[in-house]
């Protein structure tokens, strides 16, 4: 028999979860369906746990820090009250029932399973047909990018659930990837007293951001006796129970350790998913959307499989707007033009908007201004771990920012007055006019202001 129900929500990640609560809150009949843990990767692999260890990694560092400014300390790293702090406190063991009571709580009904389209509103999981009166919600996120590198699907590599759930660190870890996820786990592990080698096939760790802000990364992870390798990619990985996994790289060298923790990236994979059945092609890179996060004739989609950015706030963001457009609620279109992300590496990234590359490429008139941190009043004082800089990239024919970069010891709190900034479109002559409180990091913005030209 086919149940009939208001909403189907495939996937209950934090976008899904979002929409399929507030919904069933609103009155509808909502059906939400999950094939893992409700909740998704932010709280049981991704953003939750993973700051908690970066958390720890930090005061580790920290304590490092002390001679030279306030005496004398003697740090021994332990990773047992890590592990804990992440089963008992982040994933409950990696155990959902309390996010599925949250949810049927609030009078929606779970199911446990893999969903797919079957046709216009029309979803089956494992057996059981559902027809949605209003629509179906994708939130199906992604998955790791796992690269065709020859020998490596025949390895027991790592990805990041495997490095998360790791009860200790190991002797030595290659982390494949210099992006967001694959630098804070090898400064994690390295701080923990892992030997660690990161291996990055473009020129600068977190290509995604400034090449100031990988470069200075690097320098940052080098010090700590990370080895570093960018421009250069992976070509054979080797694995035997004796010898650990053994990494040849494109330049000839070869790298060694008991651990490979491969971090190139996530991706959207809609097979399986039958979304042809609804019109959309199942090859695609990612779900399109528009404004209102409609992917077609009852159906939305939200969250990484979209293609806007896999972070938990871009999918929070977008489950607003499409309960709004479900509910028949009239509200602005989704705008991406100041979209911020966080690197929470020691000194943390954070950016918003375009990078110079991408303004250029846009075809605009930029102009731009840097700050290195250390040399503001905050960043003197602060002495030790007070690496960071500020970049402006500003549209020069219209006088705002269209991309800022913030990076320090609190990079992601500084970027959100530049974010308003972005955002808002303020012009920079009233950015040069504002106060800008003494002594503090933020005040680098100013010096940044300044350059620009």
């Amino acid at each position: 028999m086919t149940q009939h129900t208001d909403v189907v929500v495939i996937g209950m990640g934090p976008g899904g979860e979002h929409v399929a609560g507030r919904l069933a809150e609103a009155g509808l009949h909502v059906t939400g369906v999950e094939a893992e843990l409700v909740g998704g990767e932010c709280p049981y692999w991704g953003c939750v746990p993973s700051k908690m260890m970066i958390r720890a990694g930090n005061l580790i560092a920290e304590a490092r820090r002390i001679p030279g400014i306030a005496g004398s300390a003697d740090v021994v790293p332990d990773w047992q009250p890590v592990a804990d702090r992440i089963r008992d406190e982040a994933t409950d063991d990696w155990n959902d029932q309390v996010a599925v009571d949250r949810f049927t709580g609030k009078g929606g009904h779970f199911v446990r399973g893999r969903a797919r389209l079957t046709g216009p509103r029309q979803v089956s999981v494992d057996g059981e047909e559902f027809t949605a009166r209003r629509g179906v919600v994708l939130a199906t996120g992604t998955r790791p990018q796992i690269l065709p590198i020859p020998g490596l699907d025949a390895t027991p590599y790592w990805t990041n659930r495997d490095a998360v759930s790791a009860k200790e660190p190991p002797a030595s870890l290659i982390v494949l990837g210099g992006g967001s996820i694959g630098v804070e786990l090898a400064q994690v592990f390295a701080r923990f007293g892992t030997r660690v080698t990161v291996v990055e096939v473009l020129d600068h760790l977190v290509p995604a951001e400034e090449p100031e802000a990988g470069d200075l990364l690097t320098e940052v992870l080098r010090a700590e006796d990370v080895q570093v390798h960018t421009g250069v990619r992976a070509e054979q990985v080797d694995h035997s129970p004796a010898s650990g996994f053994s990494v040849r790289l494109s330049d000839g060298g070869t790298v060694t350790a008991e651990r490979l923790l491969v971090a190139t990236g996530r991706r959207v994979d809609l097979s399986g998913l039958g979304v042809e059945h609804a019109g959309l092609d199942p090859m695609a890179r990612a779900v399109a959307v528009n404004g209102q996060l409609r992917a077609g004739d009852g159906l939305w989609a939200v969250g990484d499989v979209t293609g806007k950015g896999a972070f938990t706030h871009v999918a929070m963001y977008q489950a607003e707007i499409a309960i709004r457009d479900i509910l028949g609620t009239p509200g602005p279109d989704a705008d991406y033009g100041a979209l911020p992300k966080v690197t929470f590496a020691d000194p943390e990234i954070g950016s918003v908007g375009l990078t110079e590359a991408q303004a250029r490429d846009k075809g605009l008139r930029v102009r731009t201004g840097t700050a290195p941190l250390p040399y503001s009043a905050r960043g003197w004082i602060h002495k030790a771990g007070n690496q960071g800089l500020i970049k402006l990239v500003e549209d020069a024919d219209r006088g705002v920012l269209v991309g800022a970069t913030s990076m320090g010891p609190a990079g992601g709190e500084v970027l959100y007055g530049l974010a308003v900034a972005v955002q808002a479109e303020v012009p920079v002559s009233r950015l040069r006019h504002m106060i800008y409180a003494y002594p503090t990091f933020h005040r680098a913005v100013e010096d940044a202001l300044a350059k620009l030209g």
